[in-house]
Parts: structure tokens; sequence; C-alpha cells
């Protein structure tokens, strides 16, 4: 029994000084406050390989926090992580329900992240549901708060994140789903974009669950108005518009009757065009401020969040 207890502790040291050399090595992220920072990182498609991905102003697609229009930012954090502009970099609370559910299910399924979490588990991890991975994940979480706004984190976020089969990041899946500029898109739009982030490849893809993704999206758009982000009459609006979503229907009927071209790589390869970076002014830890309804132009008021959907991934 002696020798179980000092095998136990010498495997549990050793772990916890290969946990702790790892974070040592962790990049850094005071580089992303940059605003024309870029990298590029690894990325999935649905069949399971690896492609480049371009993270800054020199992605075509880059959406700059300027030319994200509120809701959409909003859309995501009301149904993300509702704490966003009171936690840390993570969710005490939320990390202790997802220990407690994941014991009773014996498995790794809910992760609580945050959108800081997920930001950071984006750019610099791998998807792989370890606890070495999720501590990394929270410790990186940490530090790109102590280093970052808060607007610059969720920019990040939402021009990362997964959308569609190799639609990565809002720029692009404004384009790919609606065929129009981020800035461009509706409160509707946002709240369907916002919708599928649970699940973009089956439980919230459009073309297999559009009932699912419309019915998810109504509850997000009701959040919206009960925050004060939409006044009555854009949710009722909102609420009547009916997302048009056949842009890829058409790419899949055009596949079905037209054969495919082959080429040589050399005449495949497309080049980025670097867009010019937008200034923006942004103060440590400040919410954008919403117009809410009953106040005159110029005046304003933040949200308070204190609700979420609870659909984390």
């Amino acid at each position: 029994m002696k020798k179980l207890i000092l095998y136990i502790f010498l495997a549990t040291t050793c772990y916890l000084v290969y946990v702790a050399v790892s974070l040592t090595l962790m990049p850094p992220v005071a580089d992303l406050a940059d605003k024309k920072y870029s990298t590029t990182i690894q990325v999935k498609d649905w069949q399971g390989d690896y492609h480049p991905f371009v993270v800054g102003p020199k992605n075509s697609y880059w959406a700059p926090s300027g030319r994200i229009p509120p809701e959409m930012k909003w859309a995501v954090i009301l149904a993300e992580d509702s704490n966003f502009y009171k936690h840390e970099g993570f969710d005490v609370k939320a990390i202790k329900n997802a220990i407690k559910y994941d014991l009773e299910k014996k498995s790794l399924k809910r992760g609580a992240s945050t959108i800081t979490q997920q930001t950071a588990k984006n750019l610099f991890l791998s998807r792989e549901k370890t606890i070495t991975r999720k501590l990394k994940e929270i410790y990186l979480a940490y530090r790109m708060e102590q280093e970052l706004t808060k607007g610059r984190i969720i920019e990040f976020y939402l021009n990362v994140v997964e959308l569609g089969p190799m639609v990565y990041g809002i720029g692009h899946a404004a384009q790919y789903y609606f065929g129009k500029p981020v800035s461009a898109l509706t409160p509707r739009e946002c709240a369907f974009l916002a919708a599928m982030l649970p699940g973009p490849r089956l439980a919230y893809n459009p073309y297999k669950n559009l009932g699912k993704v419309l019915k998810r999206s109504d509850m997000i758009l009701r959040l919206l108005r009960q925050k004060g982000v939409l006044g009555e009459t854009e949710y009722q609006a909102a609420l009547a518009q009916s997302p048009n979503v056949g842009r890829m229907q058409l790419k899949v009927d055009e596949l079905i009757s037209t054969p495919p071209l082959f080429t040589s790589p050399s005449s495949s390869r497309n080049e980025i065009q670097e867009k010019p970076d937008e200034a923006e002014v942004e103060k440590k830890g400040d919410s954008p401020a919403v117009v809410a309804p009953g106040l005159r132009s110029g005046e304003t008021t933040p949200v308070h969040q204190n609700e979420s959907l609870n659909e984390k991934k």
C-alpha cells in the first residue's frame, strides 16, 4: 500500500512539473495587441485535413472590430459567455459545474470555456480534450485578459471561429452565407451566425437542421431585446426576417451539374490581399454601449449580462 501511495505521489509530482514547464513555454500574447499583427495557424477541414489560415489584416476576410455590428458582438456574448465583461479569462463557477457534469457522465464533454478561452485555444492550442490542454487554455486566457482589451479579444474570436466547411471568421461567413460584407449584416443574420457556433458541422448546420438554427437565433434575438441591444421595432422586424442561406445550395447544385476541373497546384494558388488596418480606440474592460429604447440619440446605456443560452461547445 505504501508503495502504491509513493508511486501515485511520484506520478502526480512528475505531471505537475511537466505542466509547469509546458506553461512556461507557452507563446507570448502581448503581440496580439498590435492591430497590424498577423500570423498563420492550422485549421482543420471537414475531411480532417489541416490547412494554413492567416490571422490578421493580411487575411482578405479579416473584419476589424470597428466594422463588426454591435448586434454581432452582443449576440455571441449573450449566447456563448454572458459574463464576458465580468471574468478575467475563465469562469470558476462554470468550470465547477462542468467538472461535476463530466464526473457524473464519466466524460470530458462539457468544457465551460469562456470566449477568451476559446480564442486562446483557436490561436495557440489543439482541439484534444485533455486536462493538460485545458490548463494551458486557462493560463493563456488569463494572460490574454492582462494584455488585451475585451474588444480586441472578441475581435480575434469572431475572426477565427468556425462557421462552415473551411469557413473561418464572420467576414468569410457573411460572404459565404449572405453575399455581403460583415458590416452589412442585419440583426437576424447576426443572430443566425451566432446560433451556429455550438456545432456548425452537424447540430447547428443550417443545411441539415435549419429549424434548429432558426429556433436558437430567435432565442438570441430575444436576449438582445431583453438587454436593450434591440428596440421593440427592430426586434419584431428581425423576427419577421427569414435569412436567405440559399447561396451554399446553389454552390452544391453547381458542383453536381458541372464536372470538376483539375488544375496544377501552381495555377490554383491564391494570394491574400492586404487591407489597410482600421484605427480603433478602446478602453480596457469597456463594453460596447448600446442605445436603449426611450433614449435620445447620443445617450447610451451599458448592457448588463446575466443570462446565457448555456449551449457551450
